[in-house]
This record gives structure tokens, sequence and C-alpha cells, in this order.
């Protein structure tokens, strides 16, 4: 029987369905087509045999790519953009010697971004999300996970939770909510970070998992924020309130943030700058997904995340872009990728791969997003080039002819 299709691409040059198979896992079919029905891939193949396994009603729509490049959209699965003002005066600090710590100190960073955070109106936090949730749909990513965590309190932090579901509700996108009420100790917790893990446990947590729009939730395990022992006692207790757990993890400073992540049986460790060498093994042994940040390192000056031993170890990695006002004011996958093969260490595949397929890995996704084949959300890209290297080669201006979210069409230049 001939599957039936409501939609059809036809004419691609190269379509990646990241179906584990052909090169490095990218799936590459040439002079292909899709098939589309009710938001989900129905069939992918070779167009000249689109007739024999697909009907084509009068009704289906048949759209010719043109030869172009067709690729999942991108899943970004690292970002903050419920904040409430941008932060470039500390960028220009930085720029003038300044350390990301001694930014911290004189009263920026985080703690900056909770005050501004605090005192906007709802209808900026909202604008300012959906603005920057714009330009990800113009770089290709159809999928967008959103922290809150610049708010640290309990009004704050479920006002943007609120909003962040408001807007989930009226973008393209496909937007996966996390409470981040451990990204700081707050001012009126200061000196007493134990104290506010148990106020977060007892009186945040519940609330939130009340209001039922986080999935996850997200602990910032640094030296001067959250110890190891801080940060496994919140995710033992998120877990037994039915939370999944992400983890901003060895960043600046191998604090073993990497194990407590997997002992936890988080789903994703982030940053991962200074990992060790036992935790890139442990890690490769585990489900845990090792979420790279390159543009992360590029903002502050840092080494950028070892990729490769990663990789060669074994270990899922996934590429996320981490928007946000004050380490990587970045909207573009496409410029994380290219940062992955050049300063990291990926082959042009393997960043492809970790910015689909395990980017959706570590939501939670892996059985819906991230790639093109049967049963899958119809979420791709349409290329404005005929060979996928183009990607990452075009360095800083992204090759987005047309995006679909769930077989519609939401963009296009």
């Amino acid at each position: 029987m001939r599957i039936r299709t409501d939609f059809v691409l036809r004419d691609i040059g190269q379509l990646l369905t990241m179906d584990g198979n052909g090169s490095a896992g990218i799936g590459l079919l040439t002079h292909a087509a899709l098939a589309v029905s009710d938001g989900k891939v129905v069939w992918t193949g070779s167009d000249k045999d689109l007739e024999t396994y697909c009907t084509l009603q009068s009704d289906t729509e048949i759209v010719s790519a043109g030869g172009s490049v067709v690729t999942p959209g991108f899943v970004d699965s690292h970002t903050h953009p419920l904040f409430g003002a941008t932060r470039q005066d500390e960028f220009a600090m930085r720029a003038a010697g300044a350390t990301y710590q001694e930014i911290a100190a004189a009263g920026g960073g985080i703690l900056n971004s909770v005050k501004r955070t605090r005192s906007a109106s709802a209808a900026v936090l909202e604008e300012n999300m959906k603005h920057h949730l714009s330009i990800m749909l113009s770089n290709g990513t159809t999928t967008v996970e959103a922290k809150s965590g610049y708010g640290l309190d309990l009004i704050t932090e479920l006002r943007c939770l609120e909003i962040a579901g408001k807007v989930a509700g009226e973008v393209p996108q496909t937007i996966i909510p996390t409470f981040m009420g451990a990204h700081e100790v707050p001012v009126e917790f200061k000196g007493r970070p134990d104290e506010y893990i148990d106020y977060l446990i007892s009186e945040v947590n519940p609330r939130v998992k009340e209001q039922g729009i986080a999935e996850f939730v997200d602990i910032f395990c640094e030296k001067g924020v959250f110890t190891p022992e801080q940060t496994a006692r919140y995710l033992a207790a998120s877990t037994d309130q039915g939370f999944a757990l992400k983890i901003h993890a060895d960043e600046f400073y191998d604090t073993g943030g990497t194990a407590v992540a997997v002992k936890a049986g988080a789903t994703s460790a982030d940053h991962l700058l200074s990992i060790s060498e036992e935790n890139i093994h442990l890690i490769a042994e585990s489900k845990t997904v090792a979420t790279l940040l390159p543009g992360t390192a590029l903002f502050l000056n840092k080494p950028f995340p070892p990729g490769r031993k990663l990789l060669d170890a074994g270990a899922s990695v996934a590429l996320a872009t981490d928007f946000n006002p004050g380490s990587c004011f970045c909207d573009s996958m496409p410029l994380v990728v290219n940062l992955a093969v050049c300063q990291c260490g990926f082959t042009v595949e393997e960043a492809l791969v970790s910015a689909t397929v395990n980017g959706a890995a570590a939501l939670g996704l892996e059985k819906h997003k991230g790639r093109l084949v049967k049963g899958f959300d119809a979420d791709f890209v349409v290329w404005n080039c005929a060979d996928f290297r183009t990607i990452p080669y075009h360095l800083g201006n992204p090759d987005v002819a047309v995006v679909y979210c769930t077989g519609l069409k939401v963009y296009s230049t």
C-alpha cells in the first residue's frame, strides 16, 4: 500500500536524514525526496521512487528544493533567553581586560541580570525572548531549550516560566522550558548557599512542578557558586520531585560536576571546558549527553572544550549556543557548528549530528526530533547551497533559504 502524503519536497540535491547510516551517521541521500503527513515524516528516498511508494493526491502540496541541501532543523539544547536587559557594558569591560569573575565581583554577571530581570515587565521579557527566537529560526533552529534563572526568587522565576510557556504556544519552534533557580546565590542568601538550596527544594521546586511548565531543572556547579555536594543534594531532591536533570558542569574549574551529573542520571552535562580526563571517560560510559558550548569559549576567550577527546572516548556529544546576555550573546547554531569543526576537532559530519540528533537527546527528544526519518517531526531546513559542507564553511553568513516546522513553512529569505 502506498503512503498518503499531504506535503512533498522534491528535487533535493542532498538530504541528510541523520538516520545513523552513511557518512558518520548523517544518512546522506542524493537526488532525494521527502514526504510529510500530519506534520510527521512518512517517507524519504530517491526522487524517482517517490510515486512508487507515496500517493500524491490533488490536494498534496508539492514543492521543489531546486537541487539544494536539506537537513533536520537544529536543536539548540542550551539557551538563556528570559532576561530583562543586555550587558554590552560588561562585554566592553572584558575587552579592556577584566575577567568574568572580576566583572561579577564588581556587581556584574548573573546577579546584574537578576536585578534587571526582576524589575522588567512581562512584556519586555516576552519581547526579548520572541525576538531572539526569531533570529534563531532564521539560522535554522527549530527546537530550543529555554532556561529561567535570572529571577532567583519565587515570583520572578514563576513569571519567567509562565512567559516561556506562553511564548511556546505562539512561536513555530518547539520550546523546552527549564527551571534554573540554582543559577547563582541571590543577594538575599549571600554567603548562605546551603540555605538557598533548602529554599529551592522546599518552597520553589514544588511551585514550579505545580505550575507544570518546566520539564528540567538545572544548577551551576562551579567554584564560588554551588559545590558538588550542594549540587548532588539539589539534583537528588529534584529527581524525587519529578524533574529531569541538567547541570552546568566544569566550566571554569574542574570541580567534578560531570561526575555528579553522571551519578545523578542527568540528561546532560553542559559546558565542560575544564573536564578532567577521568571524567571524559566517565561520561562516555554513561547515558548523559556531553553538551559543548564553543561560542562561550570564544566569547570569553577561554580554551575551547575538548570535543575530539570526548568523541574519541565514545561520548554522546551535543552542540548548543548558550545564548545569554552575559557570556555568549549568540543566536547562531551555524556559527557553533563552524567552531566545533575549526576549534574543537569535529568533522563536518560529526558537528551536524551533534547539532541535531544529539541535541535532541540532550532534551529527551531523541524519538521525535533531530532526524528526518519515518515518524519524526517534519522540522527541516532548505539551504541555499548544493553541498552540506558549505553550512560550517560559510562563516558568519548562514545559507538558510526556507525553514519548516512540522511540515509548515515558517521562515523564508
